[in-house]
């Protein structure tokens, strides 16, 4: 795809030879996250961080940090600002300002070397670790917010944001044949799926996102297929059953569905009420899963008239046919989540008052509408059985940090399910245990006390999860080091504690289950 322009705006042109001159000046350049942030100095890139250009401004300007090629790129490129022509074929000796502008990356006023260049796109350094290892690339999106000092337009394609990186840092990295990405936006998730797939299929509802989305493949030197069309519809029919991981950071954003297109952007509203949009992804999507494979995927659901919303979730999980992991992350009431995606688009109450007082109103009636009192944030893990019915089907509040990235933990987490379910009490009892390396053991007592009040099994990795564990347990978990096997080890606690080792097995294997699950003990 080598697309000039979609509508009345630009997008970039992935021309071969154009973008191989590129990728050799910003390599050149050395434009790369860390010598951005060397370049920026502590306070300014904590600034641009917060959205707030000025200090950054001021960092890159040539009276302070001269005319070279880095500050020259960061502040067009990262920046938005103009900057003459001559700076500019300076700092991109091999394409020069012409090629940029053939490329749709830059506008010129005209051939002097004194000429203003403005950018008309954002390109700027990844940096990021997965579950695969670290990758730097460099992406391009439309210009935000920060450097245009406007409201987002409806097809604006987003950069890299939280979710992204959120969802890159989930994925499970286990080498696939062929992985699909949903939503692919500017082509980040598919980036990272490259590394570790045969085959990567990228879709997007919008033109304009794929155009980008194949100008960062060109520039990373990967090939993706892209294809044009809403989720799940561009891969149905001779692709479906194919894929062996799908990955999608859909436009989840809960959105009104009135007259107001003002609050409407492709990268976050599906277009669809509610939280429908994900409902039928976690419904429909095992329709292109081979056998055992995988789907993450990030979501909002609504939480209504006080029910539990593992009730509503788990209902679609049911229709799945799949097996399930959906973690809420996150719970926001409706006027926060109101005021969080209104700020997303650039819409604030200092600039747009009326503006911000509708929309809002707008999106407080919509929800009132369905009777929701809160949306819950987070990540749904489905699987395709191999064969027969599904056995996973798990559903959880983990609120706390996460050590990230987690896509090792959630495989070995998928494993340890597999391997509790092939392991009845009696298989359970003949198997040995080690505890997890990252797992430590806080005691807590009393001044003067010999014995704990109560002991604490902390996880270090995942989601740092703590358990709390009575004398058995802790005894139990502490005699894990993969000499003894589990039955071995409840004998000679119901000896030490002169309790009936029926007793203690009725009461710790259930938790010695929920030990393996959740990754504190492993299989010898």
């Amino acid at each position: 795809m080598s697309v000039a322009s979609l509508g009345s705006r630009l997008v970039p042109r992935a021309d071969t030879a154009l973008v191989a001159a590129l990728r050799a000046d910003l390599e050149a350049a050395d434009l790369t996250v860390v010598a951005v942030e060397d370049l920026l100095g502590p306070v300014a890139a904590a600034a641009l961080h917060r959205e707030q250009p000025v200090a950054a401004l001021r960092a890159t300007a040539p009276d302070h940090a001269g005319t070279g090629p880095l500050p020259t790129l960061v502040r067009h490129l990262l920046l938005g600002a103009a900057v003459d022509r001559g700076a500019l074929d300076r700092a991109l000796p091999r394409l020069g300002t012409a090629g940029a502008e053939r490329l749709g990356l830059v506008a010129a006023a005209g051939r002097g070397a004194d000429d203003a260049v403005r950018p008309l796109i954002d390109l700027r350094p990844y940096a990021a670790r997965d579950a695969a290892g670290a990758v730097g690339w460099w992406l391009a999106s439309d210009l935000g917010e920060t450097a245009t000092g406007a409201a987002l337009p409806a097809d604006h394609v987003l950069g890299v944001g939280g979710a992204s990186t959120t969802l890159a840092q989930v994925t499970i990295r286990t080498p696939v044949g062929r992985t699909l990405d949903l939503g692919t936006g500017c082509g980040i998730q598919a980036l990272h799926a490259a590394r570790h797939s045969a085959a990567v299929v990228a879709t997007d509802v919008s033109a304009r996102a794929l155009a980008f989305a194949a100008f960062n493949a060109a520039l990373a030197g990967v090939e993706l297929d892209l294809r044009l069309g809403s989720m799940l519809e561009p891969v149905l029919g001779g692709d479906a059953a194919a894929f062996d991981l799908v990955v999608s950071n859909p436009p989840f954003v809960i959105t009104p569905r009135g007259d107001d297109q003002a609050l409407r952007y492709e990268y976050r509203d599906g277009g669809r009420a509610g939280d429908d949009l994900v409902r039928d992804l976690v419904r429909d999507v095992g329709a292109v899963l081979a056998p055992g494979g995988v789907a993450q995927l990030l979501g909002n659901w609504e939480h209504r008239d006080g029910a539990d919303w593992r009730d509503r979730v788990g209902d679609w999980v049911d229709a799945s046919g799949l097996d399930a992991w959906v973690v809420q992350r996150e719970v926001l009431d409706p006027a926060q989540y109101v005021e969080t995606w209104l700020r997303d688009g650039g819409t604030t109450r200092d600039r747009d008052p009326a503006g911000w007082a509708a929309a809002y109103a707008a999106w407080l009636a919509d929800f009132e509408r369905r009777g929701v009192d809160a949306v819950g944030l987070g990540m749904v893990v489905l699987r395709r059985p191999v064969a027969g019915h599904p056995t996973l089907r798990r559903l959880e509040e983990q609120p706390g940090p996460a050590r990230q990235p987690l896509g090792d933990h959630l495989a070995a987490a998928l494993a340890a399910h597999d391997w509790l379910a092939a392991h009845d009490d009696d298989a359970l009892l003949a198997a040995r245990l080690v505890v997890a390396p990252d797992v430590t053991e806080e005691r807590h007592l009393r001044p003067g006390a010999t014995d704990p009040t109560v002991v604490l099994l902390r996880q270090g990795d995942g989601f740092g999860r703590v358990v709390r564990a009575g004398t058995a347990l802790a005894g139990l978990v502490g005699a894990c080091d993969g000499e003894l096997t589990v039955g071995q080890i409840l004998g000679a606690l119901a000896a030490l504690l002169e309790a009936p080792v029926a007793e203690l097995r009725t009461g710790l294997l259930p938790a010695v289950r929920d030990l393996v699950r959740d990754g504190l003990l492993r299989p010898a």
